[in-house]
């Protein structure tokens, strides 16, 4: 199958090269460029493609906001957001919004080329370790309002309420960044199983991939800062 890839990034060299360099890939099919994320919508809707890869710091609608605008969209295309991992604010901001997960701009062509892949096949770019760090930020960075942060974690505790109880095990083992065969071992049950157990997960809460499901475990205050229950 060959994924049809639509680049987003305001600096014209930087889409040149992504384009050159994911372009020679046998599956990987550039069907279009973008150099503000105010085009999105309408080269999504002209082109069809089936990921975006979406810089965050563009002029006129940033990488973040076009991010939310087209998964809030219905059959909208996966998103891979292009940034720098200290820039964790935003990373999260993506990943609330649906975004796929995130590559660095510095990151070996390969890689880039393999989260692409990953993402149109359906599987979130971020790694089980890459997913307990993220979520080791989370939990040591600074609080904000406490009303703020305690309205979030009683709508995040209310939403995990609505599983049932091997559904919600395995959306906190999800949470710890555990993957799908260690759930399986951790519950005795199939790997296939898991991935059962996942997609209702998803389908009940309303979300786009496992690592939306972290955040929003971690949201309720089912994590410590070590990613441990």
């Amino acid at each position: 199958m060959t994924f049809r890839l639509l680049v987003v990034d305001d600096d014209p060299l930087v889409r040149a090269g992504l384009s050159l360099m994911l372009g020679g890939a046998d599956d990987i099919e550039i069907v279009g460029e973008a150099a503000d994320g105010a085009e999105v919508p309408r080269l999504v809707d002209r082109l069809a493609p089936h990921v975006v890869l979406m810089d965050v710091r563009m002029p006129g609608v940033d990488g973040l906001t076009a991010t939310e605008r087209l998964r809030a969209r219905p059959g909208a295309p996966d998103v891979v957001v292009l940034t720098t991992f200290h820039a964790d604010e935003q990373v999260l901001r993506a990943l609330r919004a649906g975004a796929a997960g995130f590559v660095l701009k510095d990151t070996p062509p390969a890689q880039i080329v393999d989260a692409v892949r990953k993402v149109a096949a359906g599987d979130p770019v971020l790694s089980p370790a890459v997913t307990r760090q993220l979520m080791t930020h989370v939990a040591g960075a600074a609080p904000g309002p406490a009303v703020r942060e305690d309205d979030r974690r009683t709508a995040a505790a209310r939403r995990l309420a609505e599983l049932a109880e091997r559904e919600r095990e395995v959306a906190l083992a999800v949470g710890r960044g555990a993957s799908n065969a260690e759930i399986a071992a951790t519950l005795y049950v199939s790997v296939p199983t898991v991935k059962a157990h996942v997609s209702r997960v998803l389908a009940k809460l309303g979300l786009n991939n496992r690592v939306q499901i972290a955040l929003l475990v971690h949201d309720a205050g089912l994590l410590d800062g070590d990613g441990a229950p």
